[in-house]
């Protein structure tokens, strides 16, 4: 279909009318990132979070209402009744691939800036973005498992079995004395690829100090992070990269 000769949307076609739906979500997403990004900008990080709590869970429901009587699906407490019909094994699957999902988002945002800006652009955009996503994601998760603010190294250790790259890739915890843990990716996902292709390890480590120490530092603040080995680093193949949790007084 030739767009340039369509002057309405009840012009398009079917194909291009349900094109044109998908991106208005697209847009919806963007629209809702602006926004919480300059509240962030007018009030603090901290304000915008409140606020953010606030409008995630009105827009939901509105959101998901409109979307449950024009698909025709019902809600339950807020869940769309197909899901809960779902057996739990298919929405682990489900939860795997949103999870992937997002992982290749970064990949392609990362390439995205690389292609036409080049390396440098591209590392110093995604230490950036780790800077702002590792404690919105703490402060996710803490809400979804009601943490309390200073939930400690049990609180750590519960957070990053709940992160996104939990069902990446394949990760572990190493005991080591009552103040502090090891945190270790056994397996990265990323670099497995890379590894598979021929290619040496991502120089990660800059962002890895961003992403950890932020998230860390965003479920305790007094929780100290420090890097025992990250790319380009060497490192044993039983770990990618490995990290020490330690809790300090106040």
């Amino acid at each position: 279909m030739d767009l340039s000769s369509i002057d309405t949307i009840e012009d398009l076609d079917h194909e291009h009318t349900a094109k044109l739906v998908l991106d208005m979500f697209h847009r919806i997403i963007i629209h809702y990132a602006f926004w919480f990004n300059e509240v962030k900008h007018q009030m603090g990080t901290e304000k915008a979070l409140d606020i953010l709590k606030s409008a995630s869970e009105r827009s939901f429901a509105i959101q998901m209402r409109r979307l449950s009587k024009t698909l025709g699906f019902e809600m339950k407490n807020g869940i769309p009744q197909p899901m809960l019909n779902m057996p739990k094994e298919s929405l682990i699957e489900l939860m795997d691939q949103v999870a992937v999902n997002w992982l290749a988002n970064d990949g392609v945002w990362f390439q995205a800036v690389e292609f036409t800006r080049g390396m440098n652009d591209a590392k110093r955009s995604n230490d950036s973005c780790w800077a702002q996503f590792s404690p919105f994601e703490a402060w996710a998760i803490k809400n979804f498992l009601n943490l309390p603010q200073k939930s400690g190294l049990q609180g750590l250790r519960k957070a990053l079995n709940f992160r996104m790259y939990a069902r990446v890739n394949a990760q572990s915890i190493v005991d080591e004395k009552s103040d502090s843990f090891i945190f270790q990716m056994n397996e990265c996902r990323a670099q497995s690829t890379r590894k598979r292709k021929g290619l040496d390890d991502y120089p990660c480590k800059s962002g890895g100090l961003v992403e950890y120490t932020y998230f860390a530092r965003s479920i305790d603040p007094r929780i100290h992070t420090e890097c025992i080995g990250c790319p380009p680093d060497d490192h044993p193949k039983e770990w990618v990269c490995a990290w020490r949790f330690e809790i300090t007084e106040d």
